[in-house]
């Protein structure tokens, strides 16, 4: 076996690792919430998953590829010896799903974006000097880390402030939620057509203009929410009521007319109607004292059980959404330096594009899917249970905020942290319910792990290279 052969298998066998270690634990983001909530099954959410990973990857993957592959590093710096540039690939493909796998067996959810960009900017840096890095582009990169918490964060804010505003705080919630989740279901399905049409469609030689690919997106939302709507009517609201007792908001509205009373009875000055006055006072109050005991209070209003019964549903769509936005993204991590490797092998030369076949796309995705169904449980139960107390309205809020932000950094061709992402949708929902609401140790924990683990994943990417250089040179 010739050495071009064995470093094209070897390429191979990294890049399904990598991809591996991206689905055992980086897809924890995409269904953590959703499982966390109670919406999703462990199980089911693997499924659901596994599908929608595939499909983003396959279908709306190549864009960040490219970013990957070709935009960190000056492939130029090592004409001279194409052979230093496999290997520096091949070890931050090494280097990053080693660090990956570590992480995933503690359970610790980290940025695999993070780590591949170190990795490729640390064998890149001191193989080929500081100037075989991009660094105009490494800064536009780090810059979508800081930009894609805070743009989720903002939508995700919205998102759960209307649903606190229109449906929450309503006095009936259930008839709020029928109407306005329609229109939730709409804007799921018309980003995710949006994202596949719009430049999402190559692998199958059908790239359609904006104008097109809105249009049939806005046509597929709409036909989903009229579905929706049906559907959301014919549930009978005897299936959203407590088991027992009364709803918190009529507890909330009988304190506030009896404050109203008493303010009545306080400021009356006709002695005629102070008997009356105070017989309903009396009444009200031995009402209102009634209403509180039996009212479970520790369902409050933002959890209304009929409401978080439909939001499941919503949910579990935005879940999906979140996946096949991840699988669009960080299928990159993986295939990207595979690509370059590849472009290098079949041309011995530095100069071209690299292409990025469809079969290397659907070889991300596959390893993507076969990491989370083996070893995906672990992150995903991190995510769902330590991060935040989540009910489906909340994780709702939150994975569409992430799942916008990715989708349309994707179409950019930014590698952004799918971890950055969501956890700023997360504290966005939280923000929207108050600073009390968020574990800001747990927040203080994850800032930190992002922060070492770039240089960290350099260091084990400068390693890897020199052992691989040991063994094919």
């Amino acid at each position: 076996m010739d050495l071009n052969t064995l470093l094209q298998g070897s390429v191979l066998i990294l890049g399904f690792y990598m991809a591996w270690n991206i689905g055992a634990n980086d897809v924890a983001n995409a269904m953590g919430t959703s499982v966390g909530s109670k919406a999703l099954s462990l199980k089911r959410a693997v499924f659901l998953a596994a599908i929608l990973e595939f499909s983003g990857a396959f279908f709306v993957g190549s864009s960040v590829s490219e970013t990957i592959q070709k935009g960190i590093i000056d492939p130029q710096i090592f004409q001279a010896d194409p052979t230093i540039f496999i290997l520096g690939m091949m070890g931050s493909l090494l280097a990053t799903g080693a660090l990956l796998q570590l992480a995933s067996y503690f359970g610790l959810p980290v940025s695999t974006t993070h780590a591949i960009v170190g990795a490729v900017i640390g064998f890149g840096a001191i193989i080929g000097g500081v100037d075989a890095v991009h660094w105009g582009e490494v800064g536009w990169i780090a810059l979508s880390w800081i930009l894609s918490p805070v743009l989720s964060g903002l939508v995700a804010y919205a998102i759960f402030n209307a649903i606190q505003r229109k449906i929450l705080y309503a006095l009936n919630p259930i008839e709020a939620t029928q109407k306005i989740a329609p229109f939730f279901v709409f804007l799921c399905f018309t980003v995710a057509s949006l994202s596949l049409l719009f430049h999402g469609l190559s692998q199958l030689d059908m790239n359609l203009s904006i104008g097109v690919a809105l249009s049939i997106s806005v046509s597929i939302g709409l036909v989903a929410a009229i579905i929706s709507h049906f559907l959301v009517q014919r549930i009978p609201e005897s299936a959203f009521q407590l088991s027992d007792g009364f709803h918190p908001y009529q507890a909330v509205s009988l304190e506030k007319a009896l404050h109203h009373l008493q303010r009545v009875h306080l400021s009356n000055r006709n002695e005629v109607y102070e008997e009356q006055i105070s017989h309903i006072l009396t009444e009200v109050r031995q009402l209102s004292d009634t209403v509180k005991k039996n009212t479970p209070f520790n369902h409050s209003t933002t959890q209304y059980h009929g409401v978080e019964k439909i939001f499941i549903y919503l949910q579990i769509l935005s879940a999906c959404l979140v996946a096949f936005a991840h699988g669009a993204n960080d299928v990159a991590n993986a295939i990207g330096p595979v690509a370059a490797v590849l472009g290098v092998l079949q041309t011995h030369s530095l100069s071209g594009h690299s292409y990025i076949p469809p079969w290397l796309l659907a070889l991300g995705g596959a390893g993507i899917v076969i990491g989370l169904a083996t070893w995906g449980w672990r992150v995903i139960e991190t995510i769902g249970k330590k991060i935040t107390e989540l009910t489906p309205t909340r994780g709702f809020a939150a994975e569409f905020g992430a799942a916008a932000t990715i989708l349309l950094a994707s179409k950019l061709g930014l590698p952004i942290s799918t971890t950055h992402a969501l956890v700023g949708a997360v504290f966005g929902v939280g923000m929207a319910r108050g600073l009390k609401a968020l574990n800001l140790q747990t927040l203080k924990e994850i800032v930190v792990s992002w922060i070492v683990t770039i240089p960290l994943c350099a260091l084990f990417s400068i390693m890897a290279f020199h052992m691989l250089k040991f063994l094919f040179l």
